[in-house]
């Protein structure tokens, strides 16, 4: 059985659970999410606990557990809380800028190259080079900046392009002269 599917879930005050069999709606402050739990496990409230448990001993039934629970977990903490992810341009002339609520990167093409957000998502920049990425679902704060990241990814020699806050980039050594 997995360690992580064992432990209950604690519920927020502010935030409201509602159960439909495998499909599950989480309401809170930060706004709301809904998801459709796969097969082979069991979705139960108890007190302020939400329980996740297996349906059975099978192989997939015990691998989903621990998903679901996760799942669940991180939903319920992104209404609450929610999840950001910042982003760093190194480069000179590299920049981003908010238009509207669309995010503007200019990273050494030829034209800038404009992101369009989902719903449920937010850009913010702080001195034209730190871009925060911020929502309620985890998933998609992730792909967002994953998507920023892949417009300019940094480069092992000089470390230009976009990269996460704190990502460490392995640098390589330049060509060597003649002698």
């Amino acid at each position: 059985m997995s360690r992580i599917g064992k432990q209950p879930i604690p519920v927020p005050d502010k935030v409201a659970v509602t159960l439909d069999g495998l499909a599950v709606t989480v309401k809170g402050p930060k706004g709301e999410l809904s998801r459709v739990l796969p097969e082979g496990v069991t979705v139960s409230q108890v007190d302020n606990n939400i329980v996740v448990a297996p349906t059975t001993d099978k192989r997939k039934s015990r691998e989903r557990h621990g998903l679901c629970r996760s799942l669940l977990a991180n939903m319920i903490e992104g209404v609450s809380k929610g999840y950001s992810r910042e982003l760093e341009i190194v480069g000179v002339g590299s920049r981003a800028q908010v238009k509207g609520k669309n995010l503007v990167v200019s990273a050494g093409y030829s034209h800038p190259v404009e992101v369009i957000p989902p719903s449920g998502i937010t850009f913010t920049v702080q001195n034209n080079t730190n871009v925060t990425v911020s929502g309620a679902d985890k998933e998609l704060v992730g792909n967002e900046a994953a998507k920023i990241r892949a417009i300019r990814p940094p480069e092992p020699y000089k470390g230009k392009g976009i990269k996460y806050q704190g990502e460490r980039i392995l640098r390589k050594a330049g060509k060597s002269g003649k002698k």
